[in-house]
């Protein structure tokens, strides 16, 4: 009796330690360039959003570099009076830059690499892993493109076997960066995989508010609507601040979705969950 009084001693003991322990400190705010395309652009707003609410103070968004359907060489080929990417870079201003192509490999993502660790040894960077365009590869480089995707019409596996050849691509592209250029360290925002594992749940009918898969996505080609901007925005937020986004208030995109702070919770957990599993991202347990 007397050592069971004492275990549960200990053990509240411990808890009430538990409970008054602080959460660690916010980072200081990042200031951020941005150069991709219409699956990556809308990201930026949405992190600032998130890092308010997180306490985090400074962060700044830098430029947009925004050009649709684009490899970063786009971005690189712009003459001086449109480019936005590279004044800021060699200002050494920027201490992340986020990126986001289509079609690998891709010679800009390494140009804008050495430029900015050329002003800035220090710059961080991140490359977005997207979800493939029409669900289908095959159906992105057709000349003539189908008006319409039934979404709900497609097994997790179906969408696994379209969308993980071209993750790989992503990852040994990034890969070789690395090995070629130590000090470019560029981590993996895994976007597409957050967006399966949020598909996985409309099929289960376990997403709050979401009855269909066809209702995540504005259009065929696969813009995305609020749930899957938010979803890639906590992704976005993850790999920046290294950080969990579990907890942070439902963002403007959501408040009018049915469910909004059920499907919120959800968002932050398939987000939190995918980057710390994902080897590419740089963020741990």
């Amino acid at each position: 009796m007397l050592r069971l009084r004492a275990l549960l001693l200990l053990l509240v003991t411990a808890a009430a330690a538990g409970w008054g322990a602080e959460a660690s400190p916010p980072p200081a705010g990042l200031k951020v360039l941005t150069a991709g395309h219409s699956f990556h652009v809308w990201m930026p707003p949405l992190v600032a959003e998130m890092a308010k609410a997180a306490g985090i103070q400074g962060h700044e968004q830098l430029a947009i570099s925004s050009i649709g359907g684009s490899k970063l060489i786009q971005h690189w080929d712009l003459p001086a009076e449109k480019n936005k990417a590279k004044p800021v870079l060699e200002a050494g201003r920027a201490n992340l830059f986020t990126m986001a192509p289509t079609f690998l490999p891709d010679p800009g993502i390494e140009n804008f690499v050495k430029l900015g660790l050329a002003h800035n040894p220090k710059l961080r960077f991140t490359l977005q892993q997207n979800w493939v365009p029409f669900d289908d590869s095959e159906l992105w480089l057709k000349p003539v493109k189908p008006k319409s995707i039934d979404r709900d019409a497609f097994t997790l596996g179906q969408l696994r076997a379209k969308n993980d050849p071209y993750f790989k691509l992503i990852e040994d592209h990034v890969r070789d960066l690395n090995a070629s250029i130590p000090a470019a360290k560029i981590a993996v925002v895994p976007c597409g995989e957050a967006v399966l594992a949020l598909r996985a749940k409309v099929m289960q009918g376990a997403a709050p508010g979401i009855k269909t898969q066809n209702e995540l996505f504005t259009d065929a080609l696969g813009h995305p609507g609020p749930q899957i901007r938010v979803l890639a925005a906590y992704c976005h937020f993850a790999v920046l601040y290294r950080r969990s986004p579990v907890g942070l208030p439902v963002p403007g995109q959501l408040a009018k979705s049915p469910e909004a702070e059920n499907l919120n919770q959800l968002l932050q957990a398939i987000a939190w969950k995918v980057v710390t599993e994902y080897p590419l991202s740089g963020v741990g347990k």
